[in-house]
């Protein structure tokens, strides 16, 4: 199973964050769209960067409350890693797994088309393990 077969199933839709935004906006972005990531983006779709749930308790128990009003791009992760919709399933879950990331931005020519978590690339293992499983009883019934 390839990266684009979850998109197709999800959809594309990422919700993005202008780096002029505070952390406190973006907390109550994150809140408001129950969503653990945001891709920071410049223009229409230039990604400068992610910001997660994790970034936003980070600068809060750096910063306290203050924190809240500091720009998303403190604490924003910039070196942003991309998955290819040609990726399969299984390499992505791999690198997720060993960086311990659990949003992954997906990229195709250089231009942002969604975003998949580590939960939507689990689901769409339990389908396909679940399908598989299914087709090989009908096999054996029908044998």
């Amino acid at each position: 199973m390839f990266v684009s077969e979850v998109l197709r199933d999800k959809g594309d839709l990422v919700f993005t964050a202008s780096p002029a935004e505070t952390v406190g906006a973006v907390a109550a972005m994150l809140y408001a769209r129950r969503v653990g990531a945001l891709v920071v983006v410049e223009g229409e779709r230039d990604v400068v960067g992610i910001v997660t749930e994790r970034d936003i308790v980070r600068v809060v128990a750096e910063h306290g409350g203050a924190g809240l009003s500091r720009p998303v791009t403190d604490c924003m992760t910039r070196a942003v890693s991309y998955a290819d919709p040609h990726d399969t399933v299984d390499a992505l879950m791999e690198r997720m797994t060993d960086r311990r990331i659990r949003h992954w931005p997906v990229c195709q020519d250089g231009r942002l088309v969604g975003i998949v978590s580590i939960g939507d690339l689990v689901k769409s293992k339990i389908a396909e393990t679940t399908a598989e499983a299914e087709g090989l009883r009908a096999y054996i019934h029908a044998a």
